[in-house]
């Protein structure tokens, strides 16, 4: 299949600018740093002791500076949010970028992993070197007491030691239970050893400050290489790799040392650069959580509970000056079932002026939903036991949000494009809503919808909707204006919806799987020379698909813009 340049540049040229930029800031941070410490006069005996494990320890601590700064602010919802919405991101390029601050995030994880492990090696290098190039001739810049110490066991500085060992441990856990096995099969782990980044990053600013590491005070005084009192000749080592600066001139004085603030190279006139890299972003992160906790221990009324086939249950629920846009999604705790647990939602209905309350759909496939929705499995009986649970719940059920996804850029394309996989269909669904509200202030011109499930009870989720929507839609003499698609994948015997209310879905499902070629070709044959925005919220297998499609070159000039839905 032919690449498109077009479609490329719209679809992965944005996150690839960015990841160019990120990767040249580590590489020239790396280097700075790493010929700071190779070449620095204050650096010239410690240096000499050390050789390379101390310009790549150092070196590889600036890059971890520099990531565990960036690793917190893809992180921060609200703030992503806002920019988002405001007026000072107009762009839509600039807004689909926001749509990869998860990718982001793992990015800076893993960068802080490998570099992590490249300062450890750099260090235990440095161990070696302390116990076996010891200096006779400046006692104060050595970590062991005599040559041939083990530094590592009866080292003067414990701390560095105790704090370096956690610090791996817990990134250890992080990095570990971050795995897509350990996810899916238990939530909990991953979201009880992340929240760890906060004994992380208080770990980590106690450990710089060690102080294991000397650089040179008296450089005028003692220039590197100097001949002292009882020496008749220059530095040999130095002398041949032209870093005797000495030039021959005799020492005034001895050499000073004291402990080095890791980045000294970078920004001279900070001692302790590591706290400037990683308190803003951690107080920024920290203010944004309180915010969010107050906001999300606001009141919440459950209004209503429906439960549908295959394990799907609606809740929808009234707040108070609660305020989204369609694509958006909350983050719902239940303390009931874990007081630290949280799962996003894509809100299926959105306030409006008409109507306050908003709701969501939950598929019970977890433990987290299991038992969520188990206590209703019991009282669905009796109505007016139901209303007293619903009354319990309100009290037992937090709500954050809303935040940003890419679905909120349906409606700022002429066409579009949604694919919903299953319950994925749930930020379309809002889509729905709002245009069955009313379409005529939106840019959007024409909506394909094209919606996969294994189960034909499935669509009795929005049935209604669908079908409301479809009549609005020829009393306005505008029916072309959704081209709707139901494919129902188990072919197990002709499948069709009996009720005659829901007949305009009957005429449009379809046995089997979409044929994605086709329908893009229909699509870029019909809107010649247009952006298409195409979304997906579902498997792996059809947003693979799509992406991919997204990216060829054979639909006429038209290009597609891919915007995958991806909770952070």
């Amino acid at each position: 299949m032919a690449l498109s340049v077009r479609s490329w540049v719209a679809n992965e040229g944005g996150k690839h600018f960015v990841l160019l930029l990120w990767l040249g800031g580590n590489t020239w941070l790396f280097m700075r740093t790493f010929l700071c410490y190779y070449y620095g006069q204050q650096y010239h005996y410690l240096h000499k002791m050390l050789g390379l494990g101390l310009c790549i320890s150092r070196a590889s601590a600036s890059v971890l500076n520099l990531n565990c700064c960036l690793v917190l602010l893809p992180m921060c919802r609200t703030l992503l949010t806002c920019l988002r919405g405001s007026h000072r991101v107009t762009s839509r390029k600039a807004r689909r970028l926001l749509d990869k601050s998860k990718t982001f995030h793992v990015a800076c994880g893993v960068a802080i992993c490998v570099f992590s492990a490249v300062h450890v090696s750099a260090h235990l290098a440095n161990i070696v070197n302390f116990s076996v190039r010891y200096s006779e001739d400046f006692p104060s810049l050595n970590v062991a007491r005599y040559k041939g110490e083990v530094t590592h066991t009866h080292t003067h500085k414990p701390d560095l030691r105790i704090t370096g060992v956690l610090l791996v441990l817990i990134l250890f856990l992080m990095f570990t239970a971050s795995s897509y096995c350990i996810r899916v099969s238990n939530y909990e782990i991953f979201w009880h050893t992340h929240n760890l980044f906060v004994v992380f990053y208080v770990i980590l600013m106690l450990h710089v400050l060690g102080g294991a590491l000397k650089y040179q005070t008296n450089i005028e005084a003692h220039p590197p290489g100097c001949l002292r009192a009882n020496q008749s000749s220059p530095d040999p080592t130095r002398e041949e790799s032209g870093q005797a600066l000495g030039d021959g001139r005799s020492c005034k004085e001895e050499a000073r040392f004291q402990p080095n603030s890791p980045e000294v190279c970078v920004s001279a006139q900070f001692k302790c650069i590591t706290w400037l890299w990683v308190s803003g972003p951690l107080c920024l992160y920290c203010a944004e959580r309180l915010y969010r906790y107050i906001r999300s221990n606001s009141p919440v009324t459950i209004v209503t509970v429906v439960r549908h086939p295959c394990d799907v249950i609606e809740l929808r629920m009234l707040k108070k000056d609660f305020k989204a846009h369609p694509g958006q999604y909350i983050v719902l705790n239940c303390p009931s079932v874990s007081s630290f647990e949280n799962h996003p939602f894509t809100l299926t209905a959105c306030p409006t002026e008409k109507k306050e309350t908003f709701g969501i759909h939950l598929r019970v496939v977890g433990d987290w939903t299991g038992e969520k929705t188990c206590s209703t499995h019991t009282y669905t009986h009796t109505l007016n036991v139901l209303t007293s649970i619903l009354w319990t719940w309100d009290s037992l059920l937090h709500v954050d949000g809303p935040f940003g996804s890419p679905s909120e850029e349906v409606f700022n394309y002429e066409v579009s494009l949604c694919v919903a996989g299953g319950i994925g269909v749930t930020p379309f669904a809002c889509v729905l809503h709002t245009l069955l509200d009313g379409w005529r202030r939106f840019r959007l011109r024409r909506l394909y919808f094209v919606w996969v499930c294994r189960e034909l009870q499935s669509f009795y989720w929005f049935a209604e909707l669908l079908c409301a929507l479809h009549r609005k839609l020829w009393q306005e003499n505008i029916p072309d204006y959704l081209n709707l698609q139901l494919y129902v994948s188990q072919t197990d015997g002709l499948q069709n919806i009996p009720e005659e209310r829901y007949q305009p879905l009957s005429s449009r499902l379809l046995i089997g799987r979409p044929r994605w070629k086709l329908l893009f070709e229909e699509i870029g044959k019909t809107n010649k020379h247009k952006r298409v925005g195409v979304f997906c919220c579902g498997p792996k297998g059809i947003s693979r698909t799509l992406h991919r499609l997204c990216n060829s070159d054979r639909y006429s000039g038209t290009t597609f813009e891919f915007n995958k839905e991806s909770f952070s």
